[in-house]
């Protein structure tokens, strides 16, 4: 199967780039104990177990431990192994999914698409084929006017992301907007932006910088105190 230019989310990508940068050889160990295995499919607790053997087994693997590899092997649910391929599906958050592959040999890891996935793991069973004769079928089109979440907080939510999607129809060109976001950035307490700073200049912007709070806030209790997170 011939490397992906798919250029999806970098994320988990980078995590495991960043690793080979530090702890190439360390690395290298661990991944080779996977194609060592031979062809299949290893499950998640597969995956940490042979981490936990190789740090057993010689100390100074413990700085895998340590690194942002450990990320990737939280959120993994499977690994597929096509020597000398690795490839994983990963799930760093509820709803949000990410494919990766590394080759071995060369040290190189790529992003894959869902589908890039699929075939990657259907050669398992079927070997390597040139894609000029598989059956896609696009339903797509059914799904074409339902609501779907995009943040991980609406997961389990779905009465108020529905309440909240059906309170946007009255909003739906940005330029309505544009009033909502003046407001929040002249309501100020002596002097003092309440709700944005002068960053935020732009309906994408705040959409953003929501998202990426939202994501920070969720690593704090719920009856944690301001001062943990408001200078963030």
């Amino acid at each position: 199967m011939p490397l992906s230019k798919f250029d999806g989310p970098a994320g988990m990508r980078d995590r495991m780039r960043d690793t080979l940068l530090v702890h190439r050889n360390e690395l290298v160990s661990l991944l080779s104990r996977y194609v060592a295995k031979g062809k299949g499919i290893l499950q998640a607790h597969e995956l940490v177990g042979e981490l936990v053997n190789i740090i057993k087994e010689d100390e100074t693997m413990q700085k895998l431990n340590d690194s942002p590899f450990v990320e990737v092997l939280e959120s993994a649910q499977e690994a597929i192994v096509l020597p000398p391929f690795v490839g994983m599906a990963l799930r760093p958050r509820p709803g949000v999914w990410e494919y990766v592959r590394v080759n071995v040999y060369e040290l190189s890891v790529d992003n894959l698409s869902v589908s890039e996935y699929l075939q990657f793991k259907e050669e398992l069973v079927d070997g390597e084929c040139n894609g000029k004769y598989v059956l896609e079928l696009d339903f797509e089109p059914f799904n074409a006017s339902f609501p779907r979440p995009t943040r991980s907080s609406s997961i389990g939510n779905g009465v108020q992301f529905l309440n909240r999607h059906l309170s946007s129809i009255m909003f739906r060109n940005k330029e309505s907007l544009e009033p909502l976001l003046d407001f929040l950035r002249t309501h100020k307490h002596d002097g003092h932006a309440m709700m944005l700073n002068e960053r935020i200049q732009s309906i994408s912007k705040l959409q953003s910088a929501l998202s990426r709070a939202e994501e920070h806030l969720s690593k704090f209790p719920p009856d944690a105190p301001s001062s943990d997170f408001e200078f963030r």
